[in-house]
């Protein structure tokens, strides 16, 4: 059966999510597996899921009923169901983009991107973010997220379909560099 690219719809498609979610924690990576192959580093809970799906669908990739690949919506609605999130829609409310602030655009965020490994190579990264646009530049024009300096994969591949960076901070409490990354559907 072929991959289909679609978005949450049912409980069954959040847990899917969260399961990928957990394989790929940073906590549960050797430090080769997350050079080689990126990592996540957030945990959401069902109940916050189930708020971000509300406010707006998170394109899914699934082989049959199986979640194989995700990248969660989140609108700045959810920012206080989200505290794991709050810090960084704080941090957006000041950058600028094209001499704007980030928060007179219509945006969303990138709550996190996985692929499945068993489903790496294939392309459905880059047609999650073609779904994404498809489905959401009509409402927005930013489409953000910040992404770990040291996870250069997720990095190469947010850039090849269309995100800039336009800002790096230091994260003290994970002694992270972090690369705000911005994709204007206008361009």
């Amino acid at each position: 059966m072929p991959v289909t690219i679609t978005t949450t719809q049912t409980d069954n498609d959040l847990r899917g999510l969260l399961a990928l979610q957990q394989r790929n924690q940073v906590r549960n990576l050797t430090p080769e597996q997350q050079r080689e192959q990126g990592f996540v580093t957030l945990t959401y809970t069902l109940d916050q899921m189930r708020r971000m799906h509300e406010a707006a669908p998170t394109v899914i990739a699934k082989d049959g009923d199986e979640v194989v690949a995700y990248a969660i919506t989140t609108v700045p609605e959810v920012r206080a169901d989200v505290p794991e999130l709050a810090t960084l829609f704080s941090l957006f409310d000041t950058l600028t983009y094209e001499g704007r602030l980030l928060s007179e655009y219509p945006y969303y965020v990138v709550g996190q991107v996985c692929v499945d490994a068993r489903y790496r190579g294939q392309g459905i990264f880059d047609k999650l973010y073609a779904y994404h646009k498809e489905l959401y530049q009509s409402r927005f024009r930013l489409f953000i997220t910040d992404i770990s300096a040291r996870n250069t994969r997720s990095l190469r591949a947010h850039e090849r379909v269309g995100f800039k960076s336009i800002h790096s901070f230091h994260e003290p409490d994970a002694n992270e560099i972090w690369e705000v990354v911005v994709w204007d559907f206008t361009k």
